[in-house]
């Protein structure tokens, strides 16, 4: 069992080692999961995870390149590529040139300031660094000051930001993704923060925990004499493997695994993947030595028991939940930080799904689908939105008839930009196994499903941080807290349209929040069995909410 070095008092706060066990299998990867589960841990971070993941159009993707509807994919791509040859010889045809490059005057205009300044936004959330060793130290309360501080923090600076964008005059192209880009850093600046704000915590009433552990086990002949007590008491319960377990390898070695549930994770999770496959180490089950606290849960008295149970628990929170080897406050670094920053993700984990190697030819793959795809939706701007910007002289049925397909279509170009290029290139780049950027919302039969799965990172961002944080904070009830996170959402959206239009009309914020009726309605048990109907509903809706958006803050 353990060694003497391993029972002392400073052991009791383990780095990372717990009684988890894996093994990978030809099925995937086999968990006998860790003993206990943190309550604050169901009660916000379970409800976002990560896993290694690949996005539903990488052509990477196995289950994709099966798909029966690949070809249409395909065939998308092909009709917008001859599409565009077509604009372009046409163009060249009347005006000698493929593009009058209009748009393109418009967006380079003040090219450099803008740079300047996103540069600045960026290198100004590596304040949270030592605002979060701070609040680590001891140096500043999270609650309520360090709240406090960070919340006015970050007002400030989406408030310069918009005050910068008024100030420079720009275009709603440059006015647009300042503020938008606003929106991300404030969200990774508050992830980060909020996160080892919570973590700190964590660490106090764990401090405070092990003191009364140490007490209780001192009170029955001292901490070594407890921890062999607890070892005999789990020996004599604990039982090992069963033998004919599915998916067990034969060589398994047996031990104890008293109290773990096992379960079968997909294939690659909790082991690095390059991304087109798993990197299978050792076919045996690896067990990690439990820690003191773990050990002293089995302990015949119920106060130590129930006190250690309690502390593993709580050094469970503060250690990396992928391989543990990060544990709370060593991660507050500017380097780790950098990482997080580079990571395409809004919501902060002590640990991610990594791969472990950066593939070149991929970065070049969607480095050119970036390019490509953007020539596509420039062309579509250029030729079929900017000129048909609708006025009040315009008739408002013929506007939305001009717009409705170029709108559609350059939402689709700039949703494959954003979360398939971008996104992708940034995680392969930093290692990110988890490319889930997206579900298949284009099956969407409601609203609330839509908003769910067409922008992953921002959905998990507003579960964790404002859904799921009301309700743990202020008690909050679910329909409580699904309007909150509404709102939030549609003030952020409004907020944009008032910086790139210059008005304040309350278009999008009404639609925003006429959706809350709207998921109501669509969880009516007729109307949810008809999954052709709702489907049919979600797309009509998509359809016109673009080109009237469009005509509402352009000609009114």
């Amino acid at each position: 069992m353990s060694s003497s070095s391993e029972r002392s008092p400073n052991a009791g706060q383990p780095n990372g080692s717990t009684l988890a066990a894996q093994a990978v299998t030809p099925e995937g990867t086999l968990y006998v999961s860790q003993p206990y589960r943190s309550s604050s841990t169901n009660k916000l971070r379970a409800m976002v995870t990560f896993a290694p993941r690949k996005s539903l159009f990488d052509i990477s993707n196995e289950s994709s390149t099966t798909n029966e509807f690949r070809g249409f994919f395909t065939l998308f791509w092909m009709s917008l590529f001859l599409f565009a040859v077509g604009i372009y010889v046409r163009s060249v045809e009347a005006t000698g040139s493929p593009l009058n490059f209009e748009f393109a005057t418009m967006i380079s205009r003040d090219a450099i300031t803008l740079a300047i300044s996103d540069g600045v936004l960026v290198l100004n959330t590596a304040l949270c660094v030592p605002f979060a060793k701070a609040v680590a130290k001891g140096w500043l309360r999270y609650n309520c000051t360090g709240l406090v501080l960070q919340h006015l923090w970050q007002g400030a600076v989406l408030a310069i930001a918009i005050t910068w964008t008024f100030n420079r005059q720009w275009p709603w192209v440059q006015s647009g993704f300042l503020t938008l880009h606003s929106f991300v850093m404030i969200m990774k600046m508050h992830s980060y923060i909020s996160t080892n704000g919570e973590l700190a915590q964590t660490h106090e009433q764990a401090e405070k925990v092990y003191a009364q552990l140490k007490k209780a086990t001192d009170a029955q002949g001292g901490w070594e004499e407890a921890l062999q007590k607890a070892e005999v008491a789990m020996l004599q319960q604990d039982s090992p493997i069963p033998s004919g377990t599915p998916g067990v390898p034969l060589d398994a070695p047996e031990g104890p695994i008293k109290g773990c549930r096992q379960r079968r994770c997909p294939k690659g999770a909790g082991v690095k993947t390059t991304g087109t496959r798993v990197m299978v180490d050792s076919p045996a089950i690896q067990f990690k030595p439990p820690s003191p606290s773990e050990i002293l849960s089995h302990h015949p008295s119920e106060a130590i028991a129930s006190l250690a149970k309690q502390h593993a628990e709580l050094e469970r929170d503060l250690t990396g939940s992928i391989e543990g080897k990060v544990r709370w406050p060593a991660n507050i670094t500017f380097r780790d930080f950098a990482w997080y920053q580079l990571t395409p993700t809004l919501v902060y984990e002590l640990e991610y799904p990594r791969t472990d190697r950066i593939r070149p030819l991929y970065v070049f793959e969607k480095s050119v689908a970036f390019f490509g795809t953007f020539a596509l939706l420039y062309t579509i701007v250029e030729t079929f939105i900017i000129p048909l910007t609708p006025t009040k002289e315009q008739s408002f049925a013929r506007s939305l008839l001009d717009l409705a397909i170029p709108f559609m279509i350059s939402y689709l170009l700039l949703f494959y930009i954003i979360f398939e290029c971008i996104c992708n290139a940034f995680a392969e780049l930093s290692y990110f196994a988890d490319r889930q950027f997206y579900d298949a919302w284009w099956n969407s039969t409601s609203w609330d499903e839509f908003s769910r799965k067409w922008n992953r990172p921002v959905h998990t961002f507003l579960l964790r941080h404002v859904y799921a944080s009301t309700m743990s904070s202020y008690k909050l009830t679910r329909q409580s807290a699904m309007f909150l996170t509404f709102l939030l959402s549609a003030c952020a959206h409004e907020l944009v349209m008032a910086v790139v239009t210059k008005k304040i009309r309350m278009y999008l914020f009404a639609l925003q929040l006429a959706q809350i009726p709207l998921i109501a309605i669509g969880r009516i048990p007729t109307i949810r069995r008809n999954k052709l109907l709702g489907n049919t509903v979600f797309w009509i809706g998509l359809y016109a909410g673009f080109p009237l958006l469009c005509v509402a803050y352009c000609a009114y």
